[in-house]
C-alpha cells in the first residue's frame, strides 16, 4: 500500500469473543488494501472466524 492509498477495511484494538468478559481476539489491528489478497491461517480456535465475524 502506498503512503497516498487509503486501505480498504482498517481496524485496530479490536476486542471480540462470544462470553461476557472472556476474549477471544484481543488487540487485533487488520489494515488491506484494494486488490490485496490475503489469508487467515492458523489451528482450531485461534480466532480465524471470530475475526471474520468482528469484521
Amino acid at each position: 500500500m502506498t503512503d497516498q492509498q487509503q486501505p480498504l477495511i482498517e481496524i485496530k484494538q479490536v476486542i471480540a469473543g462470544y462470553v461476557p468478559g472472556v476474549p477471544i481476539l484481543n488487540g487485533v489491528d487488520l489494515t488491506l488494501a484494494q486488490g490485496e489478497l490475503v489469508g487467515i491461517i492458523g489451528p482450531n480456535g485461534a480466532g480465524k472466524s471470530t475475526l471474520l465475524k468482528a469484521l
